[in-house]
């Protein structure tokens, strides 16, 4: 079973026929490092989801990156508001690793709905569990310390801290490198 069929099976209880009508519409598509998967102002016709390799999303603000989020094994990256409402990318998404996703265009995810009864359900909880990530990320901003969420991250993933860069860690937990670097140390010491 792919990552994808895993994901799908755990989060959406999905049966054993659909979830093989559901994972035979994404393809299976390898990017090099540093190779794009979108970029700002590209309307995006495509969802994918990692399954294996690091990928990052981040924008450009006042000439300096900031990262939105770092997927890793288990992830979909998209520009959800580009790919639902064919609006201009917000997001650059890139692959900080080689990484090979699965990979539905627009056409053929519109096409699930037709050979799957269920997929107006599943695909609200799909947008659901997204906009669930987004309100723990905010909530995380809002109410935690800035160690507390370099911890939670490092507990959740030690592996980011040793293949990512940390200018990358530091802008996705909203803080400076520096910062980052002292709670490290702290950390280990």
């Amino acid at each position: 079973m792919t990552e994808l069929e895993k994901y799908i099976h755990t989060y959406f209880s999905v049966n054993k026929d659909d979830l093989t009508k559901i994972s035979s519409f994404f393809k299976p598509v390898t990017l090099k490092k540093g190779e794009y998967f979108l970029k700002i102002g590209m309307n995006s016709d495509k969802l994918g989801f990692v399954q294996t390799g690091i990928i990052r999303e981040f924008v450009y603000i006042d000439h300096k990156e900031v990262t939105k989020w770092i997927s890793t094994k288990g992830y979909f990256v998209v520009d959800l508001s580009s790919f639902v409402f064919q609006q201009s990318a917000r997001w650059n998404i890139q692959a900080l690793t080689d990484s090979e996703l699965y990979v539905i265009d627009s056409k053929d995810y519109q096409k699930i709905g037709q050979e799957i009864p269920r997929w107006a359900e599943l695909e609200k909880l799909f947008i659901a569990k997204c906009f669930t990530v987004l309100e723990d990320r905010v909530l995380q901003h809002l109410t935690m310390t800035a160690e507390a969420r370099y911890n939670q991250l490092f507990n959740f993933n030690k592996a980011l801290f040793n293949q990512v860069p940390l200018q990358y860690l530091a802008s996705m937990l909203g803080m400076t490198p520096e910062t980052l670097s002292r709670l490290r140390k702290k950390a280990s010491g």
